[in-house]
């Protein structure tokens, strides 16, 4: 295999070539779970991977609660789907709270002080209520709980990591916190085992070719995870060396046709960056990014890092920077690509 059909199968399985979805809850269904700090990048993230959608669709999504964004591997933000949230948190939320732990110490926090925090939360959000930050943190502070430095966020994120809070909707461009048990019915519960193969197996199928140092990366889990994940659905995978790195893949064909998608304005912190550990086929580390474009976005050409792009200051186009001319059928792809960003957020 090459690095150019590990690109090719990269590109489809992650929904970005073509895409088999019409609406937002199932791109992220597909990838399990899509990184999601950076709110409108997030969404053009979905909007990438969903033709003809706009910004006010992934909004309606979210706001509906088709779509949630909640902690929970890394630790950092995540859109994921009701169906998933809660087998997701029980598998990766003990290791975000390890990583978590010096931070908790720091800012003396312990058992008690969360349980406090949590019969708050509960107070405040129960009877459907979705509630912004600044209401919920004034009122720990009203119940003595204080919230300087890190303490308010790391509280917060403790009560998503725990399966108490998750996203409500946006309330006048802010965000909001409702309780996961009104906001999401019920599910059904997994064994761990059972969360593991299932989280691998839906890993590979949407982020394959990878590796198994990849999903551990991207699921803050161990190697040995991947491998007994793996071992679990040894039945759905082949493995093929390059240069004596072993990568995972569903063996499924994949077409290339005239509409293909693989030219786009690549997204901060996008699944098809974000998902590996090792990026260099995708970010030829030989196209430095100098002082004019590593503060700006990615440009992805036939599959790679081919320049950088930003928002122009009147905020109605983009501006290019490429690491190389292009010849006319590559800068159409550009220009196709710019004009699909700028139909999304109109």
């Amino acid at each position: 295999m090459s690095e150019h059909e590990i690109i090719l199968r990269r590109l489809f399985n992650q929904q970005i070539a073509e895409s088999k979805f019409k609406k937002p809850a199932e791109i992220v269904n597909w990838l399990v779970a899509m990184q999601s700090q950076e709110w409108a990048m997030a969404k053009w993230a979905i909007g990438l991977r969903l033709p003809g959608s706009t910004d006010a669709d992934i909004e309606d999504a979210f706001n509906n609660g088709d779509i949630l964004r909640t902690h929970i591997m890394r630790p950092t933000w995540h859109f994921v789907t009701p169906a998933d949230i809660r087998w997701l948190l029980a598998l990766t939320a003990p290791r975000v709270n390890a990583f978590n732990t010096p931070y908790y110490r720091k800012m003396e926090l312990d058992t008690k002080i969360f349980k406090r925090a949590d019969t708050i939360f509960t107070k405040m959000l129960q009877g459907g209520k979705q509630l912004n930050r600044l209401l919920l943190k004034e009122a720990l502070e009203k119940n003595k709980i204080k919230t300087n430095d890190l303490r308010f966020m790391l509280l917060l994120m403790r009560a998503e990591l725990d399966g108490l809070v998750c996203s409500g909707a946006r309330v006048n461009k802010q965000f909001t916190y409702a309780l996961l048990e009104e906001r999401v019915p019920a599910t059904k519960s997994f064994h761990r085992t059972e969360a593991l193969a299932e989280l691998v197996k839906r890993y590979f199928i949407t982020r394959g070719p990878a590796t198994v140092q990849d999903f551990a990366w991207w699921s803050g889990l161990t190697v040995r995870d991947a491998k007994e994940g793996l071992t679990m659905n040894k039945s759905l995978f082949d493995s093929e060396k390059i240069n004596g790195v072993e990568f995972f893949f569903n063996p499924v064909s994949i077409d290339l046709k005239k509409n293909t998608q693989l030219t786009f304005l690549l997204p901060d912190y996008d699944e098809y960056g974000i998902s590996y550990k090792n990026r260099s086929i995708i970010f030829d580390p030989r196209n430095k990014m100098g002082n004019e474009t590593r503060t700006k976005h990615v440009i992805i050409i036939d599959g790679k890092a081919g320049g950088a792009w930003e928002r122009s200051r009147n905020r109605k186009g983009v501006n290019t920077f490429l690491f190389s001319s292009l010849n006319k059928t590559k800068l159409a792809a550009v220009n196709k690509a710019i004009k699909k960003y700028s139909l999304f957020f109109v």
